[in-house]
């Protein structure tokens, strides 16, 4: 079935906007009558029932048909927002990983609600925004203790985690060691390389 402006409904289409997917972004825009909204194939909007979708080549013949862009997904956008917004806070953390962050924080800069923050930096990068904020300060950790002799309390605090015990326990779980037995096994490693 065609519609108004000849793109047919096809079956690859409509699975495209039932499985959000990607990769027909840019191909097609879909338009929903009943809430009179028009959205890229990705969005993570409820799913529309069929009977009320239309399908247009360009954004531009969603709006002169007289749908408005989901703020969702912003199909008027050139790149999808959520994937600049990512790029923005995992750099924000990579910045001020050494300060007290939280979620509310990101956020609040960000200008976006925690929950969808949170939402579209795990979708995007695969880890929350706290989880990514620990594993750069755990980095940056395995970092001070091979390359300095300051101690494991002053390596915690600079990277913001003025919590030894903390430090110490997220430290094993990522790397199998304590952050002692870390800086020893470095050290020992240097000596019988000489």
């Amino acid at each position: 079935m065609l519609n108004d402006h000849g793109l047919e409904l096809t079956e690859d289409y409509w699975q495209a906007i039932i499985q959000n997917n990607a990769a027909y972004d840019g191909v097609f825009f879909y338009a929903v009558r009943t809430t009179g909204i028009f959205c890229r194939p990705s969005c993570r909007s409820r799913r529309p029932n069929r009977e009320n979708v239309r399908v247009f080549r360009q954004g531009t013949e969603a709006i002169s048909a007289g749908f408005h862009a989901c703020k969702r997904c912003q199909p008027d956008q050139l790149q999808p927002p959520r994937q600049e917004w990512v790029q923005g806070i995992a750099a924000l953390i990579e910045q001020r990983y050494a300060e007290k962050l939280n979620l509310e924080e990101l956020s609040q800069a960000s200008n976006l609600s925690p929950f969808h923050l949170q939402r579209s930096f795990k979708e995007i990068r695969g880890c929350s925004p706290t989880g990514y904020l620990q594993s750069i300060r755990l980095r940056k950790a395995a970092e001070l203790l091979r390359e300095t002799d300051k101690t494991i309390s002053r390596i915690g605090i600079e990277v913001g985690m003025p919590n030894p015990a903390y430090l110490a326990t997220l430290f094993k779980k990522k790397y199998g060691l304590t952050p002692r037995a870390y800086r020893q096994q470095i050290h020992s490693s240097k000596k019988s390389v000489r």
